[in-house]
């Protein structure tokens, strides 16, 4: 089959071991990005099984519509960037394998990561140690006996409040009825109010995934609860703050510093205006990239696409496709 894999900004697959799952198809790897639908549909002409790496490019009538050569789309994870019912009208199959019910684990780790170089000044204090400058930022502030606020307690909120425990926060939790009861008897303390966890946390780290209900959830009028010395991370989905709303919340002073893994737009424009503040750290959502999980992500995509070449496809979102004979 002729395979193409989009996205791979680090030029990443060819050097995992699952990539020799492939061997015998025709592959080619796209290190760029471009939702550009007349780059794309030339890119994709010959294409006849399209690997996506998470939600990179949107894939959308538009584009489906000039691959007459595509049979399937793999995938991991939810697909909100993907239109199914295109898919379906076009007969290309898409797989995605969804849950499993396992924490992202290095997202977990990054969280943290982005938690002590924010609280401490990591980045500003390297790049001005390499100007000549010691010491040249205001002095930083520790995690222990400080409070955790996790919204909400799902799969990566649970590890996240974890390692709060082990730094020696208080940790409290909000999110949805079953949220909230998973964070109880996980032992954790619920927050009085949605209220009181934005006004309570020293630290708050979103893990709320975006869902059309979840969008735009974190408003400005939620932002100016929080205290002046606060640290707002968000390592879910740039969406489920209100436009433009942590912007202005961080020029007003509260809360006083924020780190960002993800964007409205990705890759990020120049002039985003988080990248220009000081008070932010600002990372190319690399949450999730860390070597052992984006091998165990592109295994999964490529024995889909071996499946489907053997007659027996899995995790298949839009079985129609494959009951009128389609795909």
């Amino acid at each position: 089959m002729k395979i193409t894999i989009l996205d791979d900004y680090q030029d990443a697959v060819r050097g995992m071991a699952c990539f020799a799952k492939l061997a015998g198809h025709h592959v080619a790897i796209w290190n760029d990005h471009t939702k550009d639908v007349e780059i794309l549909a030339r890119r994709l002409k010959d294409t006849e099984a399209l690997v996506l790496i998470r939600e990179r490019t949107p894939i959308g009538a538009p584009l489906l519509e000039r691959l007459d050569r595509l049979k399937i789309i793999s995938h991991l994870g939810p697909y909100p960037h993907v239109d199914v019912d295109a898919c379906t009208r076009c007969g290309v199959v898409f797989c995605s394998r969804m849950g499993g019910g396992v924490p992202s684990y290095a997202t977990a780790e990054f969280t943290w990561g982005l938690v002590i170089a924010a609280l401490r000044n990591m980045p500003q204090e390297v790049a001005a140690l390499k100007a000549g400058k010691w010491q040249a930022w205001p002095v930083g502030t520790g995690l222990r006996g400080k409070t955790l606020g996790i919204y909400a307690y799902g799969l990566i909120g649970g590890v996240v409040a974890g390692y709060g425990k082990a730094f020696g926060m208080r940790v409290i939790a909000w999110g949805r009825e079953a949220s909230k009861n998973r964070a109880a008897a996980d032992g954790f303390e619920v927050a009085a109010s949605r209220a009181a966890l934005f006004a309570e946390s020293d630290v708050l780290s979103l893990h709320i995934p975006l869902i059309p209900q979840t969008r735009g959830l974190v408003t400005a009028d939620d932002l100016a609860l929080m205290k002046p010395t606060a640290l707002l991370v968000n390592t879910s989905r740039a969406g489920i703050i209100a436009p433009g709303a942590l912007a202005a919340a961080l020029r007003a002073g509260r809360p006083g510093k924020a780190a960002v893994d993800v964007f409205e737009e990705e890759p990020a424009p120049p002039d985003y205006p988080l990248l220009a503040m000081d008070n932010v750290i600002c990372t190319p959502h690399l949450g999730y990239v860390e070597r052992a999980q984006l091998e165990s992500i592109m295994a999964v995509c490529f024995d889909q696409i071996l499946d489907y070449a053997a007659g027996t496809p899995s995790n298949v979102i839009n079985p129609a496709v494959l009951q009128r004979g389609g795909g």
